[in-house]
This record gives C-alpha cells, structure tokens and sequence, in this order.
C-alpha cells in the first residue's frame, strides 16, 4: 500500500473541498495520484470545487498584453509563494519587464519566454533564478497563454490576480467586455462544445455512468442519463453556453447575438491564481 501523507490529504482538499477522511481514502485507493483520486471522489458523488479547474498557482501576479496592431495577446502568470511578495511593486515590476520581452519577440510558449533574453543580456530563465536568489522564494511562470483575433478586449480582476482576453470578429467593446468579466467569473474550460477535449468528454461520460449506476438506475439507462449529465457540464463550463451572469434568461451565446451586426466571440483565453 502507498503511505499517504497528511500533506498529500490537505492537498486534494485544497483542490476539491471534500472531507479529509474522504480525500485520504480517495488516495489510498489512487495510490497517491492527485488527478485519479479526483475523478474517485466524483464517482463516489462528492461535489468537487469549481477551483480545481484552475491551474495550479499558490501566489503570484498575472501580465498581460497587447501587441501594437492589437490582435496577438499574452497572458502569464509569475508565480511566488507569499501574497506579501505578490503584491510587492519591484515583484510586479519584474512580471511586467518579462512581458516586455514577450511581447517584442511574439512569444508563443514557456519553454520559447524563457530563453529570451532582456536587455540586461541574461535570458528570462536566468533572470527568474536570480530574482529567486534574491527574494528568498521560488519563482516561476506558471501558465502562459497567446491568442490572435481581429479584436481583443482584456479584463483585469481587481489584484492581477484572474486576467482574461476575449477575441471577437468585430469591435464592440461594451459587449466583449462583458464576455471577458464572464469568463473571468465563471472560469469556462472552453469556448463551445466543439472545442472540449475528447478526453474531457469521455472521462465526464464514465462519471456520469457510474454514478446513476450507485443511485440505482439500471446499466441500460445510466448511458443514457450519463449523457443528460454531459450535456448539462457542457452548458455549465463552455463560455458560450454557460448562462450569462448579468441576466441568467440568456445564454452568453444569445447576447452576443442579441448585440447585432454578426458579432460573434472567436476565442478567449483565462489566467488565474485563485
């Protein structure tokens, strides 16, 4: 049997909100893999926080950018282990002369950002070591994020700490900023159903199954309730679907309709800390 440790347990508590006895035997029965023990606890039926869906990150500051003409955009998060440090002007300063480089280069990953090199003539990668060495914490980019569109809108949450860009055919700047609050709010997986990863699918198809089959319902329906459920995940985390915030009677999808002109939402893009 694996040993679980009491930091493995808080962990997944962390990332799911269940019960610690829960959490622990979900690992036991995992063999200690975080991500097994999640889908555990969701076939056992227990609500798992939204907030796992966000990618891992304890502290940090989130950049963001537009290239000159507007239609490439970044996102990255500088990570750190304290709020203290997150907060801190030099540290925000630091995130911000990263998304200098980034920008002027068209960056378009991790592994490119951090061999690019700044004025000073030290690559990103060697300039977060030495900022590391000198605050006394890890840091790191924790996600990186590049869309293009004939417009982009960005929303900052209030702290750098959620950052959304939304990329629309057309300007309309009111209704996209809308949609940049929504995706920032509501945190989609992806834009439509089209573009939600099949893994993602199948895995929610076998939740689904396996817990109308513990409520006892027969394994020739729980197929099919297995997909009703598909179908309400879908409307819940894909941003066009998902019912818009400032007025719940209208899908995301039907506002941007509603706002005339064949304005339609081509892609986002969301980084957060939370």
């Amino acid at each position: 049997m694996v040993k679980i440790t009491a930091q493995e347990v808080n962990a997944l508590r962390k990332k799911t909100g269940a019960g610690m006895m829960d959490c622990k035997n979900a690992l036991v029965e995992a063999e200690g893999d975080i991500e097994t023990a999640i889908d555990i606890l969701r076939k056992k039926g227990q609500k798992v926080a939204a907030k796992r869906s966000d990618r891992d990150a304890k502290e940090g500051y989130v950049a963001v950018r537009k290239n000159d003409a507007g239609n490439t955009g970044y996102i990255f998060s500088v990570n750190c282990e304290t709020d203290f440090v997150a907060k801190n002007e030099g540290f925000v300063a630091f995130a911000e002369k990263l998304m200098d480089a980034v920008v002027v280069a068209d960056s378009k990953n991790i592994e490119e950002t951090l061999s690019l090199s700044l004025e000073d003539g030290r690559t990103i990668a060697e300039a977060i070591e030495s900022e590391t060495g000198k605050i006394g914490e890890k840091i790191e980019i924790g996600t990186f994020e590049r869309i293009e569109g004939n417009d982009l809108t960005i929303y900052i949450h209030p702290g750098n700490q959620v950052v959304t860009i939304v990329a629309t055919n057309k300007v309309n700047s009111d209704v996209a900023h809308d949609v940049a609050m929504q995706a920032a709010a509501m945190a989609p997986i992806a834009l439509d159903e089209s573009q939600v990863d099949q893994s993602v699918l199948d895995k929610e198809l076998e939740i689904g199954k396996e817990l109308a089959i513990q409520e006892g319902k027969p394994e020739e329906m729980a197929g099919n309730i297995a997909k009703g459920r598909l179908k309400k995940f879908l409307k819940e985390n894909t941003l066009l679907n998902q019912m818009f915030v400032k007025n719940n009677k209208i899908s995301i999808k039907q506002y941007v309709q509603d706002a005339g002109d064949g304005l339609e939402v081509t892609g986002f893009k969301r980084v957060s800390i939370q």
